[in-house]
Protein backbone atom coordinates (compact mmCIF):
# COMPACT_ATOMS: atom_id res chain seq x y z
CA UNK A 1 0.00 0.00 0.00
CA UNK A 2 1.27 3.47 -0.90
CA UNK A 3 0.70 6.48 1.35
CA UNK A 4 0.76 10.27 0.90
CA UNK A 5 0.69 13.25 3.24
CA UNK A 6 -1.48 16.36 2.94
CA UNK A 7 -0.35 19.44 4.89
CA UNK A 8 -2.96 22.20 5.25
CA UNK A 9 -1.41 25.43 6.54
CA UNK A 10 -4.35 27.48 7.84
CA UNK A 11 -4.61 30.80 9.67
CA UNK A 12 -5.37 29.26 13.07
CA UNK A 13 -3.18 26.18 12.72
CA UNK A 14 -1.60 23.55 10.49
CA UNK A 15 -3.37 20.22 10.01
CA UNK A 16 -1.43 17.31 8.56
CA UNK A 17 -3.17 14.11 7.46
CA UNK A 18 -1.63 10.81 6.34
CA UNK A 19 -3.76 9.01 3.73
CA UNK A 20 -3.45 5.69 1.99
CA UNK A 21 -3.81 5.56 -1.80
CA UNK A 22 -7.60 5.03 -1.52
CA UNK A 23 -7.99 8.32 0.39
CA UNK A 24 -8.56 6.66 3.76
CA UNK A 25 -7.33 8.70 6.75
CA UNK A 26 -4.55 6.84 8.59
CA UNK A 27 -3.48 9.56 11.04
CA UNK A 28 -4.08 13.27 11.61
CA UNK A 29 -2.49 15.94 13.79
CA UNK A 30 -3.03 19.69 14.23
CA UNK A 31 -0.89 22.39 15.83
CA UNK A 32 -2.21 25.91 16.42
CA UNK A 33 -0.26 29.19 16.45
CA UNK A 34 -0.97 32.88 17.10
CA UNK A 35 -1.84 35.79 14.84
CA UNK A 36 -0.36 39.20 15.71
CA UNK A 37 -2.24 42.49 15.30
CA UNK A 38 0.25 45.27 16.15
CA UNK A 39 -2.20 47.93 14.95
CA UNK A 40 -5.88 48.14 14.05
CA UNK A 41 -6.33 46.52 10.62
CA UNK A 42 -2.96 44.73 10.74
CA UNK A 43 -2.63 40.92 10.67
CA UNK A 44 0.70 39.10 10.80
CA UNK A 45 2.09 35.65 11.56
CA UNK A 46 5.58 34.29 12.18
CA UNK A 47 6.72 31.95 9.36
CA UNK A 48 8.80 30.03 11.94
CA UNK A 49 5.49 28.93 13.51
CA UNK A 50 4.39 27.48 10.16
CA UNK A 51 7.71 25.71 9.66
CA UNK A 52 7.71 24.11 13.10
CA UNK A 53 4.03 23.17 12.87
CA UNK A 54 4.66 21.42 9.54
CA UNK A 55 7.70 19.51 10.82
CA UNK A 56 5.98 18.52 14.06
CA UNK A 57 2.63 17.47 12.56
CA UNK A 58 4.30 15.38 9.84
CA UNK A 59 6.47 13.72 12.51
CA UNK A 60 3.38 13.12 14.68
CA UNK A 61 1.36 11.36 11.95
CA UNK A 62 4.34 9.17 11.08
CA UNK A 63 4.88 8.28 14.75
CA UNK A 64 1.26 7.42 15.49
CA UNK A 65 0.54 5.57 12.23
CA UNK A 66 3.37 3.06 12.22
CA UNK A 67 3.65 3.53 8.45
CA UNK A 68 7.19 2.98 7.15
CA UNK A 69 8.89 6.10 5.75
CA UNK A 70 9.72 4.29 2.49
CA UNK A 71 6.00 3.69 1.87
CA UNK A 72 5.21 7.44 1.85
CA UNK A 73 5.29 8.38 -1.82
CA UNK A 74 4.80 12.13 -1.62
CA UNK A 75 3.68 15.28 0.17
CA UNK A 76 1.15 17.91 -0.94
CA UNK A 77 0.91 21.40 0.55
CA UNK A 78 -2.20 23.56 0.92
CA UNK A 79 -2.23 26.94 2.56
CA UNK A 80 -3.80 30.28 3.35
CA UNK A 81 -3.32 32.46 0.30
CA UNK A 82 -1.87 35.96 -0.26
CA UNK A 83 0.55 36.10 2.70
CA UNK A 84 3.92 37.81 2.10
CA UNK A 85 7.11 36.02 3.21
CA UNK A 86 10.37 37.90 2.54
CA UNK A 87 13.75 36.18 2.77
CA UNK A 88 17.29 37.56 2.59
CA UNK A 89 20.16 36.13 0.55
CA UNK A 90 20.75 33.39 3.11
CA UNK A 91 17.09 32.32 3.16
CA UNK A 92 16.41 33.97 6.53
CA UNK A 93 13.00 35.54 7.22
CA UNK A 94 13.25 39.35 7.22
CA UNK A 95 9.96 40.21 8.96
CA UNK A 96 6.73 38.61 10.13
CA UNK A 97 4.43 37.67 7.28
CA UNK A 98 1.66 40.13 6.40
CA UNK A 99 -1.25 37.71 5.89
CA UNK A 100 -4.43 37.60 3.81
CA UNK A 101 -6.78 39.49 6.16
CA UNK A 102 -4.45 42.46 6.71
CA UNK A 103 -6.04 45.74 5.57
CA UNK A 104 -3.17 48.25 5.68
CA UNK A 105 -2.56 48.53 1.92
CA UNK A 106 -5.37 50.75 0.59
CA UNK A 107 -2.90 53.40 -0.63
CA UNK A 108 -0.79 50.74 -2.35
CA UNK A 109 -3.90 49.38 -4.12
CA UNK A 110 -4.47 52.88 -5.50
CA UNK A 111 -0.80 52.94 -6.56
CA UNK A 112 -1.18 49.60 -8.40
CA UNK A 113 -4.36 50.75 -10.16
CA UNK A 114 -2.71 54.00 -11.23
CA UNK A 115 0.49 52.35 -12.52
CA UNK A 116 -1.09 49.38 -14.32
CA UNK A 117 -4.52 50.81 -15.16
CA UNK A 118 -7.78 49.43 -13.75
CA UNK A 119 -8.92 47.79 -17.01
CA UNK A 120 -5.49 46.38 -17.88
CA UNK A 121 -5.01 45.02 -14.35
CA UNK A 122 -8.21 42.98 -14.63
CA UNK A 123 -7.29 41.78 -18.13
CA UNK A 124 -3.94 40.39 -16.91
CA UNK A 125 -4.52 39.40 -13.25
CA UNK A 126 -8.31 38.87 -13.56
CA UNK A 127 -8.95 40.99 -10.46
CA UNK A 128 -8.99 44.62 -9.34
CA UNK A 129 -6.32 45.71 -6.85
CA UNK A 130 -7.35 44.34 -3.46
CA UNK A 131 -5.83 44.88 -0.01
CA UNK A 132 -5.80 41.13 0.64
CA UNK A 133 -3.55 40.31 -2.30
CA UNK A 134 0.24 40.03 -2.10
CA UNK A 135 1.33 42.70 -4.59
CA UNK A 136 0.03 45.57 -2.46
CA UNK A 137 1.81 44.08 0.59
CA UNK A 138 5.12 44.06 -1.33
CA UNK A 139 4.67 47.74 -2.20
CA UNK A 140 3.75 48.54 1.41
CA UNK A 141 7.04 47.09 2.66
CA UNK A 142 8.92 48.99 -0.06
CA UNK A 143 7.14 52.24 0.89
CA UNK A 144 7.31 51.89 4.68
CA UNK A 145 10.25 49.56 5.45
CA UNK A 146 12.76 50.30 2.67
CA UNK A 147 15.68 48.87 4.66
CA UNK A 148 13.92 45.47 4.79
CA UNK A 149 12.93 45.62 1.13
CA UNK A 150 16.55 46.37 0.17
CA UNK A 151 17.67 43.10 1.82
CA UNK A 152 14.92 41.00 0.20
CA UNK A 153 16.08 38.35 -2.29
CA UNK A 154 13.12 35.94 -2.26
CA UNK A 155 9.35 36.45 -2.00
CA UNK A 156 7.25 33.41 -1.10
CA UNK A 157 3.68 32.57 -0.12
CA UNK A 158 3.04 30.86 3.26
CA UNK A 159 2.88 27.25 2.05
CA UNK A 160 5.80 27.89 -0.32
CA UNK A 161 7.97 28.98 2.60
CA UNK A 162 7.20 25.60 4.19
CA UNK A 163 8.14 23.99 0.86
CA UNK A 164 11.48 25.83 0.98
CA UNK A 165 12.08 24.53 4.51
CA UNK A 166 11.30 20.98 3.36
CA UNK A 167 13.17 20.95 0.04
CA UNK A 168 15.44 23.98 -0.19
CA UNK A 169 13.62 24.94 -3.43
CA UNK A 170 12.07 28.32 -4.23
CA UNK A 171 8.87 27.23 -5.95
CA UNK A 172 5.17 28.03 -6.13
CA UNK A 173 2.23 26.79 -8.20
CA UNK A 174 -0.41 28.44 -10.31
CA UNK A 175 -3.43 28.42 -7.97
CA UNK A 176 -1.70 30.15 -5.04
CA UNK A 177 0.36 32.42 -7.32
CA UNK A 178 -2.94 33.62 -8.86
CA UNK A 179 -3.68 35.43 -5.58
CA UNK A 180 -0.50 37.50 -5.67
CA UNK A 181 -1.81 39.85 -8.41
CA UNK A 182 1.48 39.39 -10.28
CA UNK A 183 0.51 36.37 -12.39
CA UNK A 184 -0.79 36.56 -15.96
CA UNK A 185 -3.86 34.41 -15.29
CA UNK A 186 -4.64 33.46 -18.95
CA UNK A 187 -0.97 32.55 -19.63
CA UNK A 188 -0.32 30.92 -16.20
CA UNK A 189 3.05 32.69 -15.81
CA UNK A 190 4.45 35.80 -14.12
CA UNK A 191 3.37 38.99 -15.88
CA UNK A 192 6.42 40.92 -17.09
CA UNK A 193 4.16 43.90 -17.79
CA UNK A 194 2.76 44.13 -14.25
CA UNK A 195 6.17 43.53 -12.66
CA UNK A 196 7.79 46.20 -14.82
CA UNK A 197 5.06 48.79 -14.14
CA UNK A 198 5.26 48.12 -10.39
CA UNK A 199 9.07 48.03 -10.37
CA UNK A 200 9.29 44.55 -8.82
CA UNK A 201 12.32 42.45 -9.80
CA UNK A 202 11.16 39.15 -11.30
CA UNK A 203 14.17 37.37 -9.79
CA UNK A 204 12.54 37.80 -6.35
CA UNK A 205 9.73 35.44 -7.35
CA UNK A 206 9.71 31.65 -7.23
CA UNK A 207 9.47 29.31 -10.21
CA UNK A 208 5.84 28.57 -11.12
CA UNK A 209 4.64 24.95 -11.47
CA UNK A 210 1.31 23.25 -12.12
CA UNK A 211 -0.25 21.91 -8.92
CA UNK A 212 0.46 18.15 -9.34
CA UNK A 213 4.02 18.68 -10.59
CA UNK A 214 7.01 17.65 -8.50
CA UNK A 215 8.64 20.83 -7.15
CA UNK A 216 11.40 19.30 -5.05
CA UNK A 217 12.45 16.51 -2.69
CA UNK A 218 12.93 16.37 1.08
CA UNK A 219 16.40 17.33 2.21
CA UNK A 220 18.21 15.03 4.63
CA UNK A 221 17.79 17.57 7.45
CA UNK A 222 14.05 18.06 6.85
CA UNK A 223 13.50 14.33 6.45
CA UNK A 224 15.09 13.66 9.84
CA UNK A 225 12.81 16.23 11.49
CA UNK A 226 9.72 14.79 9.79
CA UNK A 227 10.46 11.10 10.28
CA UNK A 228 10.53 10.52 6.50
CA UNK A 229 13.10 9.46 3.94
CA UNK A 230 15.27 12.03 2.20
CA UNK A 231 14.24 12.38 -1.43
CA UNK A 232 10.48 12.05 -0.78
CA UNK A 233 8.76 14.20 -3.42
CA UNK A 234 6.86 17.40 -2.66
CA UNK A 235 4.34 18.47 -5.31
CA UNK A 236 3.10 21.97 -6.07
CA UNK A 237 -0.06 21.67 -4.00
CA UNK A 238 -2.65 24.44 -4.04
CA UNK A 239 -4.15 27.45 -2.32
CA UNK A 240 -6.82 26.55 0.23
CA UNK A 241 -9.91 26.87 -1.96
CA UNK A 242 -8.30 25.23 -5.00
CA UNK A 243 -7.21 22.37 -2.71
CA UNK A 244 -10.74 22.08 -1.30
CA UNK A 245 -12.06 21.84 -4.86
CA UNK A 246 -9.91 18.78 -5.53
CA UNK A 247 -10.88 17.34 -2.14
CA UNK A 248 -14.57 17.58 -3.09
CA UNK A 249 -14.20 16.49 -6.73
CA UNK A 250 -14.82 19.88 -8.35
CA UNK A 251 -12.41 19.13 -11.19
CA UNK A 252 -14.61 19.16 -14.31
CA UNK A 253 -16.80 21.67 -16.13
CA UNK A 254 -20.25 22.07 -14.60
CA UNK A 255 -18.98 21.23 -11.13
CA UNK A 256 -18.89 23.77 -8.32
CA UNK A 257 -18.88 23.95 -4.56
CA UNK A 258 -20.39 26.25 -1.98
CA UNK A 259 -18.56 26.73 1.31
CA UNK A 260 -20.39 28.25 4.26
CA UNK A 261 -17.70 29.04 6.79
CA UNK A 262 -17.18 32.43 8.45
CA UNK A 263 -17.35 33.81 4.93
CA UNK A 264 -19.09 32.05 2.04
CA UNK A 265 -17.54 30.96 -1.25
CA UNK A 266 -18.99 29.78 -4.53
CA UNK A 267 -16.24 28.11 -6.56
CA UNK A 268 -16.89 26.92 -10.14
CA UNK A 269 -14.48 24.94 -12.35
CA UNK A 270 -14.02 25.96 -15.99
CA UNK A 271 -11.73 24.69 -18.74
CA UNK A 272 -12.13 28.00 -20.59
CA UNK A 273 -10.63 31.20 -19.20
CA UNK A 274 -13.35 33.74 -18.41
CA UNK A 275 -12.82 37.03 -16.59
CA UNK A 276 -15.48 39.37 -15.21
CA UNK A 277 -14.57 42.87 -16.49
CA UNK A 278 -16.33 44.36 -13.43
CA UNK A 279 -14.07 42.43 -11.04
CA UNK A 280 -17.00 41.08 -9.00
CA UNK A 281 -15.55 37.56 -8.80
CA UNK A 282 -12.00 36.17 -8.78
CA UNK A 283 -10.73 34.16 -11.73
CA UNK A 284 -7.72 32.06 -10.71
CA UNK A 285 -5.80 29.16 -12.20
CA UNK A 286 -7.06 25.99 -10.54
CA UNK A 287 -5.21 22.88 -9.40
CA UNK A 288 -6.15 20.93 -12.56
CA UNK A 289 -3.49 21.72 -15.19
CA UNK A 290 -4.82 23.90 -18.01
CA UNK A 291 -8.04 24.85 -16.18
CA UNK A 292 -9.30 27.79 -14.11
CA UNK A 293 -11.89 28.55 -11.47
CA UNK A 294 -14.26 31.43 -10.87
CA UNK A 295 -14.84 32.28 -7.22
CA UNK A 296 -17.39 34.58 -5.63
CA UNK A 297 -17.18 35.55 -1.97
CA UNK A 298 -19.83 36.71 0.49
CA UNK A 299 -18.20 38.15 3.60
CA UNK A 300 -20.74 37.41 6.34
CA UNK A 301 -22.05 33.88 5.70
CA UNK A 302 -21.58 31.61 8.71
CA UNK A 303 -20.56 34.77 10.56
CA UNK A 304 -24.18 35.98 10.31
CA UNK A 305 -25.56 32.82 11.90
CA UNK A 306 -22.86 32.82 14.59
CA UNK A 307 -23.65 36.47 15.35
CA UNK A 308 -27.37 35.64 15.68
CA UNK A 309 -26.58 32.62 17.86
CA UNK A 310 -24.32 34.59 20.19
CA UNK A 311 -26.74 37.50 20.56
CA UNK A 312 -30.15 35.79 20.70
CA UNK A 313 -29.86 32.02 21.22
CA UNK A 314 -28.81 31.50 24.85
CA UNK A 315 -31.87 29.29 25.40
CA UNK A 316 -30.90 27.04 22.47
CA UNK A 317 -27.33 26.84 23.78
CA UNK A 318 -28.49 25.78 27.24
CA UNK A 319 -31.00 23.26 25.86
CA UNK A 320 -28.39 21.80 23.52
CA UNK A 321 -26.03 21.25 26.47
CA UNK A 322 -28.74 19.41 28.40
CA UNK A 323 -29.69 17.28 25.39
CA UNK A 324 -26.09 16.58 24.38
CA UNK A 325 -26.64 17.90 20.84
CA UNK A 326 -25.13 20.68 18.75
CA UNK A 327 -26.83 24.05 19.24
CA UNK A 328 -26.96 24.53 15.46
CA UNK A 329 -29.09 21.37 15.25
CA UNK A 330 -31.73 23.07 17.43
CA UNK A 331 -31.41 26.27 15.41
CA UNK A 332 -32.09 24.25 12.23
CA UNK A 333 -35.26 22.86 13.84
CA UNK A 334 -36.37 26.37 14.82
CA UNK A 335 -35.79 27.71 11.30
CA UNK A 336 -37.98 24.94 9.87
CA UNK A 337 -40.87 26.21 12.02
CA UNK A 338 -40.92 29.38 9.89
CA UNK A 339 -42.11 29.23 6.24
CA UNK A 340 -40.13 30.08 3.11
CA UNK A 341 -39.67 33.85 3.10
CA UNK A 342 -39.75 33.91 6.94
CA UNK A 343 -43.22 35.53 6.91
CA UNK A 344 -42.05 38.29 4.55
CA UNK A 345 -38.84 39.08 6.46
CA UNK A 346 -35.57 39.52 4.57
CA UNK A 347 -32.01 39.83 5.85
CA UNK A 348 -29.00 41.40 4.12
CA UNK A 349 -25.87 39.59 5.43
CA UNK A 350 -23.47 42.52 5.07
CA UNK A 351 -22.05 42.52 8.60
CA UNK A 352 -18.51 42.95 7.23
CA UNK A 353 -19.28 44.85 4.03
CA UNK A 354 -19.67 42.77 0.89
CA UNK A 355 -17.49 41.38 -1.91
CA UNK A 356 -19.55 39.62 -4.59
CA UNK A 357 -21.30 41.19 -6.37
CA UNK A 358 -21.20 44.66 -4.78
CA UNK A 359 -17.54 45.24 -3.78
CA UNK A 360 -18.74 47.63 -1.08
CA UNK A 361 -16.94 47.84 2.29
CA UNK A 362 -19.64 50.26 3.53
CA UNK A 363 -22.54 47.82 3.15
CA UNK A 364 -24.09 46.72 6.47
CA UNK A 365 -26.55 44.13 7.72
CA UNK A 366 -30.28 44.83 7.46
CA UNK A 367 -33.53 43.16 8.54
CA UNK A 368 -36.17 44.32 6.04
CA UNK A 369 -39.89 43.90 6.63
CA UNK A 370 -39.71 43.44 10.39
CA UNK A 371 -43.12 43.67 12.08
CA UNK A 372 -44.78 42.92 15.40
CA UNK A 373 -45.80 39.43 14.23
CA UNK A 374 -42.25 38.21 13.70
CA UNK A 375 -40.66 35.74 16.10
CA UNK A 376 -37.07 34.77 16.80
CA UNK A 377 -37.44 31.74 14.54
CA UNK A 378 -38.55 34.03 11.65
CA UNK A 379 -35.42 36.12 12.18
CA UNK A 380 -33.29 32.97 12.34
CA UNK A 381 -34.72 31.65 9.07
CA UNK A 382 -34.33 35.08 7.46
CA UNK A 383 -30.62 35.06 8.38
CA UNK A 384 -30.10 31.64 6.77
CA UNK A 385 -32.09 32.63 3.70
CA UNK A 386 -30.29 35.98 3.38
CA UNK A 387 -26.91 34.23 3.32
CA UNK A 388 -28.26 31.86 0.68
CA UNK A 389 -29.52 34.77 -1.45
CA UNK A 390 -26.05 36.31 -1.25
CA UNK A 391 -24.49 33.02 -2.40
CA UNK A 392 -27.06 32.89 -5.24
CA UNK A 393 -25.73 36.33 -6.27
CA UNK A 394 -22.31 34.67 -6.71
CA UNK A 395 -23.84 31.87 -8.81
CA UNK A 396 -25.64 34.42 -10.99
CA UNK A 397 -22.36 36.21 -11.79
CA UNK A 398 -20.81 32.86 -12.79
CA UNK A 399 -23.77 32.09 -15.04
CA UNK A 400 -23.64 35.59 -16.54
CA UNK A 401 -19.99 34.85 -17.46
CA UNK A 402 -21.00 31.63 -19.23
CA UNK A 403 -19.65 29.33 -16.50
CA UNK A 404 -21.80 26.21 -16.16
CA UNK A 405 -22.96 25.63 -12.58
CA UNK A 406 -25.15 22.52 -12.54
CA UNK A 407 -23.40 20.07 -10.17
CA UNK A 408 -22.97 21.66 -6.73
CA UNK A 409 -21.11 20.32 -3.69
CA UNK A 410 -21.58 21.81 -0.20
CA UNK A 411 -18.83 22.03 2.41
CA UNK A 412 -17.78 24.05 5.44
CA UNK A 413 -19.71 24.16 8.71
CA UNK A 414 -22.90 25.42 7.08
CA UNK A 415 -22.69 22.70 4.44
CA UNK A 416 -23.27 20.11 7.18
CA UNK A 417 -26.76 21.55 7.79
CA UNK A 418 -29.44 19.73 5.75
CA UNK A 419 -31.70 22.79 6.13
CA UNK A 420 -29.10 25.10 4.61
CA UNK A 421 -28.29 22.57 1.85
CA UNK A 422 -31.99 22.41 0.94
CA UNK A 423 -32.13 26.21 0.73
CA UNK A 424 -29.11 26.12 -1.59
CA UNK A 425 -30.68 23.41 -3.79
CA UNK A 426 -33.97 25.30 -4.05
CA UNK A 427 -32.33 28.67 -4.79
CA UNK A 428 -29.73 27.30 -7.22
CA UNK A 429 -32.37 24.96 -8.74
CA UNK A 430 -29.87 22.11 -8.91
CA UNK A 431 -28.90 19.16 -6.68
CA UNK A 432 -26.55 19.96 -3.78
CA UNK A 433 -24.27 17.15 -2.62
CA UNK A 434 -21.68 16.38 0.04
CA UNK A 435 -18.76 13.95 -0.12
CA UNK A 436 -18.08 11.34 2.53
CA UNK A 437 -14.62 12.76 3.36
CA UNK A 438 -14.43 15.83 5.61
CA UNK A 439 -10.71 16.47 5.01
CA UNK A 440 -11.16 19.00 2.17
CA UNK A 441 -7.88 20.82 1.46
CA UNK A 442 -5.63 18.18 3.08
CA UNK A 443 -7.21 15.44 0.96
CA UNK A 444 -7.08 17.69 -2.11
CA UNK A 445 -3.32 18.17 -1.93
CA UNK A 446 -2.81 14.50 -1.00
CA UNK A 447 -4.61 13.65 -4.26
CA UNK A 448 -2.24 16.03 -6.07
CA UNK A 449 0.68 14.18 -4.45
CA UNK A 450 -0.76 10.85 -5.66
CA UNK A 451 -0.82 12.21 -9.22
CA UNK A 452 2.72 13.60 -8.89
CA UNK A 453 3.91 10.21 -7.60
CA UNK A 454 2.29 8.39 -10.52
CA UNK A 455 -0.28 6.49 -8.42
CA UNK A 456 -2.98 8.04 -10.65
CA UNK A 457 -2.65 9.47 -14.14
CA UNK A 458 -4.60 12.69 -13.66
CA UNK A 459 -6.44 14.74 -11.05
CA UNK A 460 -9.95 13.87 -12.37
CA UNK A 461 -9.00 10.16 -12.52
CA UNK A 462 -7.82 10.25 -8.91
CA UNK A 463 -10.98 12.05 -7.73
CA UNK A 464 -13.19 9.50 -9.53
CA UNK A 465 -11.37 6.67 -7.76
CA UNK A 466 -11.27 8.20 -4.26
CA UNK A 467 -14.32 10.40 -3.65
CA UNK A 468 -17.82 9.19 -2.84
CA UNK A 469 -21.06 11.17 -2.55
CA UNK A 470 -22.54 11.10 0.96
CA UNK A 471 -25.77 13.15 0.72
CA UNK A 472 -27.81 14.63 -2.12
CA UNK A 473 -30.38 17.38 -1.63
CA UNK A 474 -32.61 17.69 -4.71
CA UNK A 475 -34.48 20.96 -5.30
CA UNK A 476 -38.13 20.79 -4.25
CA UNK A 477 -40.14 21.83 -7.32
CA UNK A 478 -42.75 23.91 -5.47
CA UNK A 479 -40.08 25.69 -3.39
CA UNK A 480 -38.13 27.01 -6.38
CA UNK A 481 -40.64 29.67 -7.57
CA UNK A 482 -41.48 30.62 -3.97
CA UNK A 483 -37.82 31.35 -3.16
CA UNK A 484 -37.43 33.15 -6.50
CA UNK A 485 -40.03 35.77 -5.46
CA UNK A 486 -38.11 36.61 -2.31
CA UNK A 487 -34.72 36.49 -4.05
CA UNK A 488 -35.88 39.06 -6.62
CA UNK A 489 -37.04 41.32 -3.77
CA UNK A 490 -33.68 40.80 -2.01
CA UNK A 491 -31.82 41.92 -5.16
CA UNK A 492 -33.66 45.25 -5.10
CA UNK A 493 -32.65 46.16 -1.55
CA UNK A 494 -28.90 46.82 -1.92
CA UNK A 495 -29.29 49.32 -4.83
CA UNK A 496 -31.98 51.12 -2.83
CA UNK A 497 -29.67 51.44 0.21
CA UNK A 498 -26.25 51.89 -1.40
CA UNK A 499 -26.10 55.68 -1.00
CA UNK A 500 -27.34 55.47 2.59
CA UNK A 501 -24.66 52.87 3.45
CA UNK A 502 -21.99 55.33 2.27
CA UNK A 503 -23.66 58.19 4.15
CA UNK A 504 -23.77 56.16 7.36
CA UNK A 505 -20.10 55.22 7.01
CA UNK A 506 -19.17 58.89 6.69
CA UNK A 507 -21.00 59.97 9.84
Amino acid sequence: MAYVIGVDLGTSGTKTVLFDETGKVIASHTIEYPMYQPQNGYAEQDPADWREAAFQTIHAVMQTSGVKPEDVRGIGLSGQMHGLVMLDEGGNVLRRSIIWCDQRTAAECDEITEKVGAKRLIEITANPALTGFTASKILWVRNHEPEIYAKCRHILLPKDYVRYCLTGEFATEVSDASGMQLLDIPKRQWSDEVLEKLGIDKSLLAKVYESPEVTGRLTADAAAKCGLNAGTIVVGGAGDNAAAAVGTGVVRDGRAFTTIGTSGVVFAHTSEITIDPKGRVHTFCCAVPGAWHVMGVTQGAGLSLKWFRDQFCDTEKATARLMGVDEYYLMDKAALASPIGANKLLYLPYLMGERTPHLDPNARGVFFGLSGMHTKRDMLRAVMEGVTYSLRDCVEVCREMGVNVSDMMACGGGGSSPVWRQMLADLYDCPVKTVDSKEGPALGVAILAMVGAGIYGSVPEACDAILRTANVQEPVAENVPEYEKYYQMYRKLYPALKAQFAELAAM
